[in-house]
């Protein structure tokens, strides 16, 4: 077997499996360990995955502040934010999480719509300073300034005072084995505690979100009522994802 052909199989493995563990690879392949652990040292260089103990992970996305990611994927977010608020119907109470790809949506309400926005960012809320019939609640506490949103008790008991129709929940990474995931643990905690309010939770996932893994879990894929994802992404991309019974509406 080629080293090409081994490198795509351990990828496959990766997504599939979310790990690598070496020595069962090298089984399956009927190839030293070493060679396994070679290649994945390799792999690791070419930032492919994250080498760990006795195998591999997939990477951790890297985490840009929130002014740099404003720039990132801006017409994929502006499509994904047009499909997600065209799912608002008029009278709910929707939560807005923080984050550049959540702000579209905001940007998208119908402008003839009655509706409340709960958000616990206030860059989110000041997105709807003009819009002409939505209410909005901000919810405050700890502020965590990489994603603009409150954290910590304050944050969680205000929100607990409401029962959302729709979350929008913006995360940095999907993995169909390890789910929906985040890089800080309170946020993670926030965003839990968001979604067991709420009736429904949707999720915006631009395509390099996709099958890595943050450091902090948030949800499983099949906890969520739908993905929201670009129309371009490759249905075997999608099928590990829709095989956790998620619904996929692509934009």
């Amino acid at each position: 077997m080629l080293t090409s052909q081994r490198k795509t199989l351990i990828l496959d493995i990766l997504r599939r499996d979310g790990q690598v563990v070496a020595k069962r690879v090298a089984e399956d392949f009927s190839l030293s360990e070493d060679t396994i652990r070679r290649d994945l040292r390799e792999m690791a260089a070419e930032g492919l995955l994250k080498r760990v103990h006795g195998g591999a992970m997939p990477l951790a996305p890297d985490l840009p502040d929130f002014t740099a990611r404003r720039s990132v994927s801006s017409e994929i977010k502006a499509r994904l934010g047009a499909a997600a608020a065209a799912m608002v119907k008029p009278g709910q109470l929707i939560f807005l999480d923080g984050g550049t790809t959540t702000a579209e949506i905001a940007r998208h309400l119908p402008r003839d719509t009655p509706l409340t926005v709960a958000t616990h960012s206030p860059t989110i809320a000041a997105e709807l300073e003009h819009h002409p019939t939505a209410e909005v609640i901000l919810a405050g506490g700890r502020l965590y300034k990489h994603s603009m949103v409150a954290t910590g008790a304050a944050a969680a008991a205000a929100i607990s005072q409401l029962r959302p129709d729709l979350f929008f929940l913006g995360v940095t990474a999907a993995h169909p084995v390890h789910g929906l995931s985040t890089g800080d643990f309170e946020e993670a905690a926030i965003k839990r505690h968001i979604a067991r309010c709420s009736a429904e939770t949707h999720v915006l996932l631009t395509e390099e979100k996709f099958d890595l893994v943050s450091p902090c879990p948030v949800l499983g894929i099949s906890e969520v009522a739908g993905l929201i994802v670009p129309a371009e992404m490759p249905a075997e991309r999608l099928k590990p994802y829709r095989d956790l019974n998620s619904t996929i509406a692509a934009a």
